[in-house]
């Protein structure tokens, strides 16, 4: 499995072209060979991207795009990514302001979609749809994220799984990754830890770099090795006061540490 790095945690460089070509030199003087396509500032030219990354030897195979981009320019879409290098065409969540989270909505989301996944698929592509904790609710007396699952062929739609969101929704990483195996091509690894913001008894949760907090990372690297997960992005959605590159150095440093096979 091959390690990369989420570039959504470093968004707010990645606004220009200057900015995008720094932080991928730092992303790849951390050490990362790959890298995920996410907030980056669609005024940098797709050549560009490509440039830049080449020079730093950061290969990028996976990106998020805004779902309603997707289907309202899905021509576009596709040319921007294959010229980047990308193989698998991934949206960052379902568009709930257009479909909402019932049974219906879904039903229509999947009707929408279907033809978006067969173009991406005629491109050399794939679809890859990315989870949130709003896919473990029912609808319907359905888990979305089973209905999601159901309405598209596995050769037409595969997983992100994010594993700090499937961990919010009541769900065990490891399974879900079990579950999807041949299809859950990509992984995101984000860490949750539990904090008190106060002397009051009121834990919450927040964002971590890998093996810094509470996820069982031993049974979910066994199971995606097994299920045949190809990439795993490291992602910390939120660094708090800590700078963004140093919270991916540390998690990098602590799977090289832990994971034998990165």
């Amino acid at each position: 499995m091959k390690i990369g790095a989420q570039l959504y945690n470093v968004r707010e460089f990645t606004q220009d072209e200057v900015s995008y070509r720094k932080t991928i030199k730092k992303i790849s003087a951390i050490g990362y060979k790959y890298a995920q396509y996410s907030a980056v500032s669609e005024n940098i030219s797709a050549q560009a991207i490509k440039a830049i990354n080449d020079e730093y030897g950061i290969d990028i195979p996976l990106c998020h795009v805004n779902a309603l981009t997707l289907i309202e320019n899905t021509k576009k879409v596709i040319e921007y990514q294959k010229t980047i290098g990308v193989k698998y065409l991934g949206i960052g969540m379902l568009p709930i302001s257009k479909y909402g989270l019932s049974e219906e909505g879904i039903s229509a989301f999947i009707r929408d979609f279907n033809p978006v996944a067969q173009a991406i698929r005629d491109a050399g592509m794939k679809f890859m749809y990315h989870n949130h904790q709003i896919e473990f609710i029912k609808a319907g007396g359905k888990l979305i994220i089973d209905a999601l699952a159901d309405g598209f062929a596995p050769n037409l739609m595969g997983f992100i799984l994010d594993l700090y969101w499937v961990q919010v929704g009541g769900g065990n990483p490891a399974a879900w990754i079990k579950k999807f195996a041949g299809r859950v091509e990509a992984i995101h690894l984000k860490d949750m830890i539990i904090y008190n913001e106060s002397d009051k008894y009121a834990p919450a949760q927040r964002f971590a770099p890998i093996y810094e907090g509470n996820l069982d990372w031993a049974s979910i690297f066994d199971a995606a090795n097994k299920a045949g997960t190809e990439y795993a992005f490291v992602e910390q959605d939120d660094a708090y006061d800590a700078d963004p590159f140093d919270c991916l150095k540390i998690s990098l440093k602590n799977i090289e540490r832990n994971y034998t096979n990165s």
